[in-house]
């Protein structure tokens, strides 16, 4: 690639609009990964200095570095030492054409109610189940954020104001899609913070997002429909899908996420796919890119849909959040899930689904059948948290007290147990993986710990098939640097005793 043409290439591939909203380095992002995508820019492709973008566009280097610094991280770009930024050769060639371009869907089934009894063999007996302690929570439990940290005062005003505004006409029944301002900022927010695609009408409140995930299985399994679910993963989806009368596939996971070789192996022609691309559950790692384009070639084969559970994507660290699978898919067969329970405190349940546009009344018609629609007060005080701007504003500050906890976590093991205990990935999210020694027992230890007051979740309890190493889920977000210290010296003396 010559200076000339180098230099100019961005001027084709990025369009600068200075009246948008949207940051200028994701604009810039935006355009560069758009064009990647659709293939104008070709695997192995060099892409101009961040200076030569820097000056055609007339922003910021910094500005420049931060959309190549994301999309570094997503994997569509790989650094050369000394030879400069080029788009990924790991990205598999027929799917950066119009393949991922919107596509017509298979007909959505009619919603229906089925719930077989659970049973002990069908491999659900083992797993904890979640039962309030009085108290403060005990290191380690998983899946509570920092309550202590909400801003209390500016939702019980939030509320209050409701209340005194419009309590009369919230008190009424609602609609059972959910609270139209509340879907309308949660489209608006997706579609800024994770690249999802949508509408206000394809968002549905659910009462967190577990029922997100019954719905789905309401509105699209048949009994004996097969599933693919993460293994280990998470049992609430197993839960959720088996009530559904689906046959579950357990996949394995790797590095990148869930392998679709080993999907394919066990069930070539499955009905659905369930995943944690962006922070597996619970080991951790980012579906890398790659392996996201392979899934979404899988599913588009196979006329299989893809449930997206993106639970606790706000909290990375090391770059922005990736991007989603529905929004890489292009209006095609990926339904969205997310939840506010992570981000704000978990008695609020309130979830949503995004799901695509041919699955909208059928969704309608299933939401209001599983019980009638979400409370109404708590939907108007959460729109009006996000539309103030009191929504990004708390994500901001949770994310730099997590990760602030979670390098606190970090320290501590390296210091008291760096033999013990070997941390899994730790990029995101609230809470990490800590691998025991080959032959520990991680349920012996969660028994152990029980009685030291350590709430520990065995990796174990998550998997179907027997893993070769035993671990432990540590959750950090709601714990304080002097508890998680002596939490893990509490643990190291479990492992070791």
């Amino acid at each position: 690639m010559s200076p000339r043409s180098a230099s100019r290439a961005p001027l084709t591939l990025v369009r600068i609009d200075a009246t948008s909203d949207a940051p200028l380095h994701r604009q810039i992002y935006d355009g560069l990964r758009d064009a990647i995508v659709a293939g104008r820019l070709a695997p192995g492709a060099q892409l101009p200095p961040a200076r030569v973008i820097a000056a055609e566009l007339s922003v910021s280097r910094v500005t420049v570095a931060t959309a190549l610094s994301q999309l570094r991280a997503e994997g569509y770009v790989e650094s050369r030492e000394r030879s400069g930024t080029f788009v990924s050769t790991s990205i598999p060639d027929d799917l950066l054409t119009a393949h991922l371009r919107r596509r017509r869907l298979v007909q959505p089934l009619r919603p229906r109610m089925h719930t077989p009894a659970v049973r002990k063999e069908d491999g659900f007996g083992d797993e904890t189940r979640f039962a309030p302690r009085g108290g403060p929570p005990r290191p380690f439990r998983t899946g509570l954020p920092a309550v202590d940290a909400f801003p209390w005062d500016v939702w019980s005003r939030l509320v209050a104001r409701r209340l005194k505004r419009s309590g009369r006409a919230l008190a009424d029944y609602g609609d059972s899609r959910g609270y139209a301002p509340l879907r309308a900022a949660v489209a608006s927010y997706v579609a800024a913070a994770r690249g999802v695609t949508c509408t206000p009408a394809q968002v549905f409140i659910t009462n967190g997002a577990q029922q997100a995930l019954d719905l789905i299985g309401q509105v699209l399994l048949n009994a004996g429909d097969e599933v693919w679910l993460e293994d280990p993963g998470y049992p609430g989806a197993r839960r959720a899908f088996h009530a559904a009368g689906a046959a579950l596939v357990h996949v394995a996971v790797d590095d990148e996420g869930i392998s679709v070789d080993d999907g394919r192996r066990r069930a070539p022609s499955a009905r659905m796919v369930y995943v944690t691309p962006s922070h597996q559950y619970p080991l951790g790692m980012t579906m890398s890119l790659a392996r996201r384009l392979e899934l979404l070639r899988w599913a588009r084969e196979a006329r299989a849909w893809v449930v997206e559970d993106d639970y606790d994507s706000e909290f990375r660290y090391a770059s922005r959040p990736i991007a989603s699978l529905q929004g890489l898919s292009d209006g095609g067969p990926v339904l969205y899930v997310g939840t506010f329970s992570k981000t704000l405190f978990p008695s609020l349940r309130v979830g949503y689904v995004v799901a695509p546009e041919p699955l909208v009344e059928a969704f309608a018609d299933a939401r209001f059948t599983l019980d009638r629609q979400s409370p109404t007060l708590e939907q108007a005080a959460l729109a009006d948290f996000m539309n103030e701007g009191h929504f990004p504003r708390h994500v901001r500050r949770m994310r730099l007290l997590y990760e602030s906890r979670r390098n606190a976590l970090i320290r501590a093991v390296k210091d008291i147990a760096p033999d013990l205990l070997e941390l899994g990935p730790s990029d995101s999210g609230m809470k990490v993986v800590a691998w025991l020694p080959p032959g520990v027992s991680d349920r012996d230890v969660a028994a152990r710990g029980e009685a030291e007051r350590l709430e520990l979740s065995p990796v174990s309890q998550y998997a179907t098939n027997r893993l070769a190493r035993g671990g432990l889920v540590l959750g950090y977000a709601a714990f304080r640097s002097t508890a998680l210290r002596h939490g893990v010296r509490v643990l190291a003396s479990l492992i070791d005793g």
